[in-house]
């Protein structure tokens, strides 16, 4: 990538200025009345539609889903295909930039291209911009697999 990979909100690139402020707006939509940790997200599909995604809790944990994943699979539900998007934004009242969960880089592995952007934010406006591929380095693959086995 040519651009700054971290910083402040005033020295991110306008477009992904404007991801993140999806992804802070969408984190208000969080349903988190276990944990009160609320997280947004926000994807750029190839129209240049943003597509919201929150984490939405559950009493039973495990059907919770998280922000990143909620927007992906919103996505994909209208229509739009694996691999074609252009970058998400993730959110959430950490220290640091917020990361995805390990769920999450597995299933922006499977839908998002390996060098598709992924800007991590805090509400305090600091960023870092990475990848599936920096943060998931030999993540599975089916396609991997099917590989292998016709080998």
């Amino acid at each position: 990538m040519n651009q700054p990979q971290a910083g402040h909100k005033d020295n991110l690139p306008p477009e992904w200025r404007a991801l993140a402020d999806a992804a802070l707006e969408a984190r208000k939509r969080a349903y988190v009345p276990y944990s009160n940790f609320q997280v947004g997200a926000a994807l750029l599909d190839e129209q240049g539609v943003i597509h919201f995604g929150c984490n939405v809790e559950n009493g039973a944990y495990s059907p919770t889903n998280c922000a990143e994943r909620t927007a992906l699979h919103r996505a994909i539900a209208d229509g739009h295909r694996p691999r074609s998007f252009r970058a998400i934004a993730v959110t959430g009242d950490t220290q640091q930039p917020i990361t995805p969960c390990g769920v999450c880089r597995q299933v922006i592995a499977e839908l998002c291209a390996p060098d598709m952007p992924i800007i991590m934010t805090n509400t305090k406006g600091d960023w870092r911009i990475t990848t599936i591929t920096e943060l998931l380095p030999g993540a599975f693959s089916l396609e991997d697999e099917r590989n292998q086995a016709q080998s």
